[in-house]
């Protein structure tokens, strides 16, 4: 590649970086389906095997997609929604256990001067701010009863979604087959070759990590739900959303639910299976979830993962976090050929 090809391709992707930040809030819709044809495309293609029709195969992983979507709104947001009022209302319960019992213990224990957490303002701020929003669903349909045109513009992103999914499901095949037909014969196999291995990282995080959180919140909420607990679908599913660090949502998620139990139930003993709760859920992800849903890919890297995401939610907002694990995994890829190259190089070799 010469040196004025480089500039152009430097060129063009400050261009599109340009155009992505500007059309940000026009692209929303078509990444966000663009990430639900991603996950879906697996499946068609494995039904295409049953000797299905692409569109056949492509109605009916749309239709369970549909379907699994809907079930979530109807029964999962409520829950939460629920869930955080109660935190809110329990805020005074909290800031009274850290103060009288936590706070004592570990001036006690460690011989530190901690002075009581004064929460009493902060709980005032969350439990006004809860109130006068009336909960989600409720502020939602306040604002978009208020003008005409975010009316539209929710309506026009509802509508593409779907469309722009369904389409894309379709034609994916195809659309890849076309990308490659138009890149330069010299350099194809080899951007097929990085586009395999960007595939490859995306299927074991994206795809893969994503069945795996959502398994441990399922497992978490369950088996905080049977020992009682009333945050149980909230801290459950939290734990299980940050759980692509690894260990990071396990350790987030018992803090919370012992806290939790400490205040709800006022006995020590129920951090046992609290305790048993997160251990069988590791358990289940180190033993079947991971190995079931990952396998043995190469997946991104903590810190990396957590990097993107800030990043690009920093540079393009919610954009910029669907956009931060693609980008990442063709950067990654990337920097692991040019790395290669240099150990294979005279450079790196002569002594």
């Amino acid at each position: 590649m010469t040196d004025s090809q480089k500039w152009l391709m430097f060129t063009f992707i400050v261009f599109a970086a340009w155009l992505v930040y500007l059309l940000a809030p026009v692209l929303m819709p078509f990444a966000f389906a663009a990430m639900l044809a991603y996950l879906g495309d697996p499946l068609a293609d494995k039904l295409e095997t049953y000797r299905l029709s692409r569109i056949t195969a492509v109605i009916v992983v749309f239709s369970v997609m549909s379907l699994v979507l809907f079930l979530v709104l109807l029964l999962l947001v409520p829950q939460l929604e629920y869930q955080v009022g109660r935190l809110v209302n329990n805020l005074p319960a909290y800031a009274a256990w850290l103060n009288q019992d936590v706070i004592p213990w570990a001036q006690r224990q460690l011989g530190l001067d901690i002075k009581p957490v004064a929460i009493d303002e902060l709980i005032d701020v969350f439990k006004n701010h809860w109130q006068k929003a009336g909960g989600i669903a409720a502020n939602v349909m306040r604002s978009l009863s208020r003008s005409g045109a975010v009316i539209a513009e929710w309506l026009m992103n509802l509508l593409l979604v779907p469309v722009v999914t369904f389409y894309l499901l379709r034609d994916w095949d195809k659309l890849v087959a076309g990308i490659y037909d138009l890149l330069p014969r010299r350099i194809a196999p080899t951007a097929a070759k990085l586009a395999d291995e960007v595939n490859s990282v995306l299927a074991a995080f994206v795809r893969g990590q994503f069945y795996v959180m959502l398994g441990l919140g399922v497992v978490y909420s369950i088996g905080l739900s049977i020992i009682g607990l009333d945050l149980a679908l909230l801290i459950g599913m939290m734990a299980g959303l940050i759980s692509f660090v690894p260990y990071l949502g396990a350790i987030v998620g018992i803090v919370m639910a012992c806290a939790a139990a400490l205040v709800q139930f006022h006995d020590a003993l129920y951090l046992i299976p609290v305790a048993v709760v997160f251990m069988v859920g590791q358990s289940l992800e180190s033993m079947l979830l991971t190995p079931l849903l990952v396998g043995d890919k190469i997946g991104l890297h903590p810190v990396a993962v957590i990097f993107a995401v800030l990043a690009g939610g920093q540079l393009f907002g919610f954009l910029g976090i669907l956009l931060a694990l693609p980008v990442a995994s063709v950067v990654m890829v990337l920097l692991r050929h040019m790395h290669e190259s240099y150990r294979d190089s005279a450079f790196y070799s002569q002594r």
